[in-house]
């Protein structure tokens, strides 16, 4: 509960960027705990509107994207623009907005995987934002202008007193081999986190790891064996912990992602997710699809069944 306490009041963010990461960690169902719950709704550019939409259509509507969010008690709703900009004057004040700034424009053939900006600081700051966010494909042919571009960006949104959230992905063919899909590979996510940290994210958002070795297996980059035989096991949540660890040492908040929708088994997926996530030492879970590609009352409660994970004192960092 603490956190921000002990952790932003020793930074260089200024007091208007403490006050709206304050609004985040106090507001919503976990408000004061020093764990947050976002709605993350990037996936109509970042897959397709139809494929992210046509289980529930009435998500077409942004209105209904802001309702969902409320309904979930969230701590913070991230979506895009367009969607904000569409309901800036009926929510900002219910809900704290996060502005995704870049996307993978995804209508190209073939597919192509480049983050370009979609708006500007600016107008996140004009339609009331407490924050903004941005993601770098890491490993990928565009990573240094994305990093460039995302450096930039996040230095003006704190000048202008708003926090900042990286999604922190790893894309490139290359890290898929022998079957084994190393993108999320804890030793190659924590070096992306690590970036990330590095130009001043205040949130990493990171998918949660499957596996261990990227380094080691693809034969790239510097590693060191101490991070296989002695810092991390194959259990989740030392996988998870090592991504914390490059986090600066966790003093920048780590969420993971909810991941895809796959319905029945999905709410077992998100609870098992955020139990490896709090017991690492993570700051929360951001869930999305898992959530708006069912009925609002069932989304809902879905996420109030994640944030009970990150309420319930019997579960402990590990």
């Amino acid at each position: 509960p603490n956190y921000l306490d002990d952790v932003f009041t020793t930074t260089d963010r200024s007091p208007n960027v403490l006050r709206n990461l304050g609004t985040v960690f106090n507001h919503g169902r976990l408000a004061g705990s020093g764990y947050i719950s976002i709605l993350p709704v990037d996936q109509g550019i970042e897959h397709s509107a139809a494929a992210s939409f046509s289980k529930n259509p009435a998500y077409f509507d942004p209105l209904n994207l802001l309702e969902l969010a409320l309904a979930g008690e969230c701590s913070a709703v991230a979506t895009t623009l367009g969607t904000l900009g569409m309901a800036s004057r009926k929510y900002v004040h219910r809900i704290p907005f996060i502005v995704k700034l870049n996307h993978n424009a995804f209508l190209h053939t073939p597919d192509t995987y480049d983050q370009i900006m979609f708006g500007s600081v600016r107008q996140a700051f004009d339609l009331g934002a407490a924050g903004v966010g941005a993601t770098i494909y890491f490993g990928s042919d565009d990573m240094d202008r994305e990093l460039q571009q995302v450096r930039a960006a996040f230095a003006e949104a704190h000048e202008l007193g708003m926090f900042t959230v990286l999604w922190c992905y790893l894309r490139n063919p290359a890290f898929k081999k022998d079957g084994v899909n190393y993108e999320v590979s804890a030793d190659l996510t924590g070096q992306a986190n690590h970036l990330g940290v590095t130009i001043e994210a205040d949130i990493i958002k990171q998918k949660q790891p499957e596996n261990i070795g990227g380094y080691t297996a693809i034969g790239f980059g510097r590693t060191d064996p101490l991070v296989y035989d002695e810092l991390t096991t194959d259990n989740p949540i030392d996988l998870t912990r090592w991504q914390v660890v490059n986090c600066y040492a966790g003093r920048i908040g780590l969420i993971n992602s909810g991941g895809e929708s796959k319905g029945e088994g999905d709410l077992a997926q998100a609870v098992r997710t955020a139990v490896i996530n709090k017991r690492a030492g993570g700051t929360g879970l951001i869930v999305g699809r898992k959530a708006f590609q069912r009925p609002m009352n069932e989304g809902a409660a879905l996420i109030h069944t994640i944030q009970d994970v990150y309420l319930d004192q019997s579960v402990t960092i590990a």
